[in-house]
């Protein structure tokens, strides 16, 4: 085994990522794996040579309608097997789930709906979590060593959020999705960055407002769960809260694999 380095960041739209120095930070970092969310571009759009010429083989899942949602799988290991979607229409045109199998390992980039628009997409968001329950239960029949990763648009516990009495009624730190979360980590899912680092001011999201990430008024709502008998693997996990390319920031994953 060999211990390999994995990256996971919603870029907010690759482009702007990109001419936010997105290129020399994966030439500075050199995750073995990057996961992507919210590219909010087809490949057509995007100077894919740039990538490539880091040696990533890139994988694409663009959403139907232009300049939304998408998310993106690059990696220097090539994969034995790559998926895209979860067989449900309304979430795979949405381009909100990437599937690689590694040797034993399977990785799923996975990036979540969020429900701050209204109830219409809050009810959205509570569907797609029955959903993606329902696809990685199924998978892990067959494929029981998982990692997964992605903007999960939720944050499990109140350490993971900025003065969590103020957003008990907020998407994203509503009871029914920390439920959803906790039941989720009960059937065999360990989050990695907390195995390493139980600080309470930690997060990869802040809003454009108000100067939240100068204040560190911030959110974890990105993660790397892995099944619970990848832990004996796990090397290190952290948060690169300086990194800013988008509004959240970069979190990484070293696991031997």
């Amino acid at each position: 085994m060999e211990t390999r380095t994995l990256a996971s960041l919603n870029l907010n739209g690759i482009r702007s990522a990109t001419g936010k120095g997105l290129i020399d930070w994966l030439k500075t970092e050199k995750p073995d794996i990057a996961g992507f969310q919210e590219i909010k571009a087809n490949p057509e759009q995007i100077d894919v040579s740039s990538f490539e010429e880091l040696g990533y083989h890139c994988y694409w899942f663009p959403a139907f309608k232009k300049g939304y949602s998408g998310t993106a799988l690059l990696t220097r290991i090539l994969p034995d097997f790559v998926s895209k979607g979860i067989g449900v229409d309304l979430f795979d045109a949405e381009g909100r789930v990437i599937r690689a199998d590694f040797g034993d390992i399977t990785l799923v980039v996975i990036y979540f709906p969020s429900g701050s628009s209204g109830e219409v997409r809050q009810s959205v968001k509570m569907e797609f979590l029955d959903e993606i329950s329902k696809y990685l239960n199924s998978l892990k029949k067959d494929r029981p060593k998982i990692i997964i990763t992605g903007d999960f648009n939720i944050c499990h516990k109140p350490i993971d959020i900025n003065n969590p009495n103020k957003h008990l009624t907020v998407s994203g730190f509503l009871p029914e999705e920390r439920e959803w979360f906790d039941n989720f980590i009960a059937s065999g899912w360990t989050d990695t960055f907390r195995e390493f680092c139980s600080d309470s001011d930690r997060y990869s999201w802040w809003s454009f407002r108000s100067g939240a990430r100068a204040k560190n008024i911030g959110w974890r709502i990105d993660y790397f769960l892995v099944t619970d008998n990848l832990k004996p693997q796990l090397k290190n996990a952290d948060i690169r809260d300086k990194i800013i390319l988008s509004d959240h920031c970069p979190v990484i994953l070293e696991i031997d694999f």
